[in-house]
């Protein structure tokens, strides 16, 4: 038994150590940088100020002028300089113009270069622009053929842009250092190669049996490694008495370092496979459970447009003049209508119909008015938190403070997280999540609050593993090439 372990081990090792060697030092690296994405405080960081001045059409005339029955949502923001109404969601919206009524009907390529120059502030004549025919490895999580025509527009200084006249958004922006962190970080790591990543089931196949074998790998390796160290140190190493048996430099390194990082190999390796969720992912049953996520989604809603005539789009506009207000949205919170504003670097304002803007609703009595929503649900508590648990955290502290935690006392250990600066779930858990919460994040990125608020802890115990994994995929390749090199000297004799 022992000798086939290691038969399986050794020939898994020569297969896998290549893989090993990508996934660990890639892993130092997406410690601090990310893959290239465009987030929503990116989007809205790049938009012109909404201009009271430019608005010359109320939502209700511009629905009216482009036949649109039913806004549902609407919002207030801008394209490419100009103020837009968007009714209905970003995917499947009516663009009108504030400031002549007219229906947006389609997007000019003067469009596109005026998009290119207010994200990057620099000429599009200067950049070299080709159409995008085909996901290349910075569009890889989109669907290309959705949003083309698909422009990307490359400047001297590095940076890259992607613009869709489709859809009239930018979907990427890179610079040369953030496409150098994901050369080294996340393409690596995540196997981001264009001809394998494009072919999405057969990526995740990939993903998932290499992840498996390394698993098995790893645990096999330190089965071995167990079996074969002797505390009563009953081997000979250099005429002295020894625990390892092996006289080779590298194979003993190897076992010492396997002993020693194996099993951060073999949960690295694991909780990598959870994160491309290969087993059934089972529903949330708990009724009162799904009763109170209706209610907290309740309390931000849409509202009739005919309840903002006391205060028009201008009027809430002027109330947040000297702040670069770029995009309104018409809402109803805790059953008042209320425009919803969002401000540069994330800034946000709730400008009521009736009163003055406020920066959030006021926490304590958020909590009454959840509380008394939810007090047909039994055991439920309601509490307003200021610092993160081990169920809602994040190690960049980006994640808003204070919120509003919806404790349930059900089978499932069901927890929502209402932010009061924007009324809306910034969290949840229930015991459905469980390995996605503890098994995936918390193994494959530490992701433990006894870490995250104590920094640099966590950095020193992920680089800690991550050291031990990498010198056990630098020992894996020596000793991988030292087996091939021996069977293929055999052969060639």
């Amino acid at each position: 038994m022992k000798q086939a372990l290691i038969f399986v081990h050794r020939w898994l090792g020569v297969v896998l150590c290549l893989l090993f060697l990508l996934w660990f030092p890639s892993g130092f690296v997406m410690m601090y940088w990310d893959y290239p994405s465009i987030r929503p405080a990116d989007r809205f960081a790049h938009l012109a100020p909404l201009d009271p001045a430019t608005i010359k059409f109320s939502p209700m005339e511009a629905a009216v002028g482009a036949h649109v029955e039913d806004p549902g949502a609407v919002r207030l923001t801008t394209f490419a300089g100009r103020p837009i109404y968007r009714f209905g969601g970003r995917g499947d919206s009516t663009i009108v113009y504030a400031d002549t009524g007219e229906e947006q009907v389609g997007i000019s390529q003067n469009d596109v270069a005026k998009i290119a120059r207010m994200w990057t502030g620099l000429s599009p004549a200067s950049a070299r622009v080709e159409a995008v025919e085909r996901s290349d490895v910075w569009t890889l999580q989109n669907r290309v053929s959705d949003l083309q025509p698909l422009w990307k527009f490359s400047w001297p200084d590095g940076q890259q842009l992607y613009v869709s006249e489709g859809v009239g958004e930018v979907i990427q922006y890179t610079t040369r250092a953030s496409r150098l962190g994901a050369y080294f970080g996340a393409i690596p790591h995540w196997l981001y190669f264009p001809p394998l990543r494009r072919n999405g089931p057969l990526w995740t196949r990939v993903v998932i049996w290499s992840s498996g074998f390394a698993t098995f790998a790893a645990l096999v390796g330190m089965v071995v490694g167990v079996w074969m160290y002797s505390p009563s140190k009953r081997y000979r190493y250099k005429g002295g008495p020894s625990s390892i048996p092996y006289p080779g430099l590298w194979k003993r390194w190897h076992m010492i370092v396997g002993l020693i990082a194996g099993a951060g190999a073999a949960t690295w390796a694991f909780s990598g496979l959870l994160s491309m969720e290969p087993f059934p992912q089972e529903r949330a049953d708990s009724e009162q459970a799904q009763r109170v996520e209706r209610v907290l989604r309740a309390l931000r809603g849409r509202a009739p447009l005919d309840g903002f005539a006391a205060k028009d789009p201008r009027a809430a506009l002027a109330q947040l003049r000297g702040l670069a207000v770029k995009e309104l949205e018409w809402v109803s919170i805790a059953g008042e209508p209320a425009y919803f504003a969002t401000i540069g670097a994330g800034e946000t304002r709730i400008v009521p119909v009736e009163g003055r803007p406020i920066v959030a609703l006021d926490g304590n009595a958020l909590v009454e008015t959840v509380a008394d929503a939810i007090k047909t649900v039994p055991a439920a508590n309601v509490s307003l938190m200021d610092r993160y648990d081990r169920y809602y955290l994040d190690r960049h502290h980006a994640a808003p403070l204070p919120v509003v935690r919806v404790a349930l006392n059900d089978s499932a250990a069901t927890r929502y997280y209402l932010d009061p600066k924007t009324a809306r779930i910034v969290g949840g858990y229930s015991a459905i999540n469980f390995l996605d919460r503890w098994l995936y994040h918390g193994l494959h990125s530490m992701n433990f609050p006894w870490l995250y608020n104590y920094r640099p802890a966590w950095d020193i115990v992920v680089i800690a593993f991550m050291l031990g994994g990498t010198a056990l995929a630098l020992t894996s390749l020596v000793l991988a090439w030292q087996v091939l090199g021996k069977k293929l000297r055999l052969i060639h004799a």
